[in-house]
């Protein structure tokens, strides 16, 4: 379950300047001449925006691998990627290979896209419903954790040196280690092995561990009977989710929570933050301890969230969570822009970038992914990862491309562009989005049918009564 550390654990080398420095070094030695600053811009722009591309790519071949090789299995044939990407990475200075830096990159992005689909959908399947939130945030803590973790590697005191910066990168390669280590000792999903595989033996001792019980009987007969009823229902295709009238809404929620995911600002936050430091007034010398203290907010945030998400719901955090957002961007923008009339402005622009990580945090942080798996059966949950992770890792690219000139355009009114999206977002859920806490998927499809016009409650009404009983089954037990 670590694989979403090595996913963030490469953003936190935030010294790009030694980067940089060594893109500037290879040029010359290969062309004789130094690189020019629209080339070298292009080719820093581009080292960021790849791991985007690479998780589109991640998030498309995650559906094949989770159905042939089961969601533990995917999660550690991933780490794969993630050692590979580190090494490409940590021996690029060595071997004098730009590329390698980038390609390293676009393979993270590859861990990272299968890691946030697969991980989300494998906790879902273990979880009941009385803890599915809380153990769903498990995927925001881990991001949170790598983003910490890799924080203070970089610090100047540890690898945030010119001559070691190699080394940070090839640091990824111990969660995936530790994962390696681990992942062959938890059981596999016990609805992947019973309703995908048909091993009813494996599933029984896959119970019998999660559960701490040796009689799991009751729990057995229950997804026995959910197979008798699916029989002849197999995995449905993202084509097939899409034509899906009855998902039609859920669908929409997804792509909103994810866009909104990714386009809230809060990647802009991570990948600038020494930017936006600077420009709040703090010396180059202060940075990198401030920008620790982000990593430590998020992950308070993300336990907060985790104790709260069965208390209060997963609906007023996710929209409380876009509300704080709006409001804080709002604040940091005039904060920025009459910074020079007092100097405590610059001090509450370093406040307010630590509130919006801790709205995020709180509610769209984890969110989005634990709705994405409580909106679907078994038989679609593959397929509605899939939209999601498309979206997800887009709107990742459109971000690390387009933020910079954004910033160039708008200077201190940037972050309004993410408040109006924020607004938008928090709104459409706010109409759309209906509460999930401790409910059946049943339970789940009739809330969103309350919500419709009424020709789509009608519409709803008339599914199969084959595959509404099905749902049923397959909600009494994992939901």
């Amino acid at each position: 379950m670590t694989s979403l550390v090595p996913l963030v654990a490469v953003r936190s080398q935030r010294g790009g300047n030694y980067i940089k420095k060594f893109y500037n070094e290879t040029w010359e030695r290969r062309y004789n001449h130094s690189i020019t600053e629209q080339s070298l811009t292009l080719l820093w722009t581009l080292s960021v925006s790849i791991f985007a591309i690479g998780g589109l790519v991640g998030a498309l071949i995650v559906t094949p691998a989770v159905k042939y090789f089961g969601r533990k299995r995917t999660l550690l044939l991933n780490n794969a990627f993630a050692i590979v990407a580190a090494l490409f990475m940590a021996f690029s200075q060595l071997a004098g290979v730009l590329e390698m830096i980038i390609l390293g990159r676009f393979i993270m992005g590859i861990d990272g896209g299968i890691s946030l689909s697969a991980l989300p959908m494998y906790l879902s399947e273990i979880s009941p419903k009385q803890i599915r939130g809380s153990l769903g945030q498990i995927t925001a803590i881990f991001i949170c954790t790598g983003v910490f973790s890799g924080q203070i590697l970089g610090l100047p005191e540890l690898f945030g040196q010119e001559f070691l910066w190699p080394y940070l990168f090839g640091m990824i390669i111990v969660p995936s280690v530790l994962q390696i280590g681990v992942l062959p000792f938890l059981p596999e999903s016990p609805r992947f092995l019973l309703l995908e595989k048909n091993d009813t033996k494996a599933a029984e001792k896959a119970f019998q561990k999660f559960l701490g019980k040796s009689d799991v009987s009751h729990e057995i007969e229950e997804v026995l009977e959910e197979r008798q009823v699916q029989r002849n229902i197999q995995v449905a295709s993202v084509f097939q989710l899409l034509c899906d009238n009855t998902k039609r809404w859920q669908i929409l929620n997804v792509v909103v929570t994810m866009a909104c995911y990714q386009l809230c600002g809060l990647n802009a936050i991570w990948f600038y933050t020494n930017d936006i430091f600077k420009g709040a007034g703090l010396s180059p010398e202060m940075i990198p301890y401030v920008t620790l203290s982000t990593g430590a907010v998020e992950i308070l945030a993300a336990l907060f969230s985790g104790l709260l998400i069965e208390r209060v719901g997963r609906r007023p955090l996710l929209i409380g969570g876009f509300g704080l957002m709006v409001f804080f961007f709002v604040i940091l923008t005039l904060c920025m822009s009459l910074q020079d009339q007092a100097v405590w402005l610059q001090y509450l622009s370093v406040v307010c970038i630590l509130a919006i990580i801790a709205s995020f945090c709180i509610g769209p942080g984890g969110i989005p992914f634990i709705l994405t798996a409580e909106f679907f059966p078994q038989s679609q949950r593959p397929a509605a990862f899939m939209i999601a992770g498309i979206i997800n890792w887009l709107c990742n690219f459109i971000v690390g491309l387009l933020f910079p000139f954004i910033q160039e355009g708008l200077q201190t009114y940037c972050f309004l562009v993410f408040a109006a999206i924020c607004l938008v977002g928090a709104t459409f859920l706010f109409c759309a989005l209906p509460e999930t806490k401790k409910k059946t998927l049943a339970e789940i499809n009739q809330a969103f049918a309350k919500k419709k016009m009424p020709l789509e409650i009608q519409e709803m009404g008339h599914f199969d009564p084959k595959e509404k009983s099905s749902e049923v089954q397959e909600s009494n037990f994992c939901h």
